[in-house]
């Protein structure tokens, strides 16, 4: 039997300003990665996406990212090792609050954003974000793109770690994600978001932007909330998962 997890980002609106389509998005997947204030979401649409992550029995994680939410945490930010230990536990604390409110554990926690893409290669920013981990939430599941650096740290340091794969992102040669700034980045077609997933998931591998197969070893899938048709992506992706008799469900529930 195939177990599969399905995350999107989620609780990323903030003010009078809304993005994304979290009250359907959530129908369909296992996994929300809620944003905690820094690069995108409130304590009101925190609250609120705990509550319906709750009712509909999705696995909740922190997404934190950079403090930019002029650029949605998409830019690279130069932090001193020992601040941004801090900036992530503030952000894990602030959603721990709402779980404690609503009753629910936190399952995950993901780096959004250059936090992530630079933890995969900077040796710093994966240290900052394993630390914090370790501080707070020693117990919860870390969510890496396997074999890079913080997958390494974290496996070092003792953390449990779920192998992400994005359904909506093309790969390079070393298994990392290709530049939002490079043409063919994003995958907008659902049906190709679909057919790279289940070659990830069904075969363990991936086709890279440059063509070259390699390894890819897949727990968790993403659609990033704010992609366009990123809720037919995660449509598609589900329907086609099914039809090959994978079980979706939150990775805390079979992952170990």
């Amino acid at each position: 039997m195939k177990y599969i997890d399905l995350n999107c980002d989620m609780g990323e609106s903030f003010g009078a300003y809304n993005l994304g389509n979290d009250e359907e998005v959530i129908e369909l997947i296992s996994s929300a990665n809620i944003a905690c204030g820094f690069h995108a979401g409130d304590p009101n649409v925190m609250d609120k996406t705990v509550k319906m992550a709750k009712q509909k029995g999705v696995g909740i994680g922190v997404h934190m990212g950079y403090p930019d939410l002029l650029g949605f945490g998409r830019r690279d930010i130069d932090i001193a090792k020992d601040d941004l230990v801090n900036y992530i536990i503030y952000q894990i604390g602030a959603l721990q609050a709402f779980c404690k409110k609503h009753g629910v554990e936190i399952q995950h926690v993901k780096s959004h954003g250059s936090m992530g893409n630079m933890s995969y290669v900077n040796h710093t920013v994966a240290d900052a974000v394993t630390d914090a981990i370790l501080h707070i939430v020693p117990n919860t599941k870390l969510f890496v793109i396997a074999n890079t650096v913080i997958h390494k740290l974290a496996v070092e340091k003792g953390i449990a770690v779920v192998h992400e794969v994005f359904a909506d992102r093309t790969y390079t040669n070393d298994g990392t994600l290709v530049s939002r700034k490079l043409e063919g980045a994003v995958i907008k077609d659902p049906e190709k978001a679909a057919e790279q997933v289940l070659q990830m998931v069904l075969e363990g591998n991936v086709t890279t932007i440059d063509g070259n197969v390699i390894d890819m070893s897949a727990d968790s899938i993403c659609v990033h909330g704010d992609t366009q048709g990123a809720l037919e992506i995660v449509r598609c992706v589900k329907s086609k998962l099914e039809e090959n008799n994978v079980i979706i469900a939150p990775v805390g529930t079979w992952l170990k």
